[in-house]
């Protein structure tokens, strides 16, 4: 899969993973992804399975767009090394993933698999409603709405960018492979 083609901008409709009006901190992937569902390996099967155990959000795959991008607190991911958790938001179609922080594992397995995620601190402090469209510059960070920037995420690294440009990190590696052979 060659992303190499992908604008620097990633537009969606905004999803605020919340409960009572702030966003829901320490959400693992034992929520994102139960373990129950471990068994299903088929990628497109794993969609349904988003968040099936997050109370209040279980029927998100239902709702979902496949232009999404999520807005999440604190320490996103935290929890196992479920690769399922990061699968479930792809097979969906979910574009990005913006938060206030995310757990070291959650955020590497993202990075390899191609899923833009950012770190924005203040980003439940920005004007965006789930159902906004709003649109994320890779390269800087931006956050916009109707054209507005409403918040400021760190931008990817170069090496992150070029994994997404690359579609994950497999593709990222072939290509880095044919750079040195003669």
């Amino acid at each position: 899969m060659d992303n190499g083609n992908k604008l620097f901008k990633i537009k969606g409709k905004a999803w605020k993973i919340e409960r009572e009006g702030k966003l829901i901190d320490d959400i693992d992937t034992d929520m994102i992804y139960h373990n129950k569902y471990l068994h299903i390996v088929d990628k497109k099967e794993m969609a349904r399975y988003a968040f099936s155990n997050l109370d209040g959000w279980k029927n998100f795959p239902e709702l979902a767009d496949s232009d999404g991008i999520l807005i999440v607190g604190e320490n996103f991911g935290c929890g196992s090394s479920r690769q399922h958790a990061v699968d479930c938001f792809i097979s969906l179609g979910i574009k990005a993933i913006i938060g206030k922080s995310f757990g070291a594992i959650y955020k590497r397995n993202a990075i390899n698999s191609g899923l833009a995620i950012f770190e924005c601190r203040d980003i439940d402090k920005a004007d965006i409603r789930t159902g906004d469209e709003i649109e994320i510059d890779i390269k800087t960070g931006n956050i916009l709405k109707n054209g507005k920037r409403v918040a400021r995420a760190k931008p990817m690294s170069k090496i992150q960018l070029d994994i997404y440009k690359a579609g994950n990190l497999f593709e990222y590696a072939k290509k880095m492979e044919k750079s040195f052979m003669p």
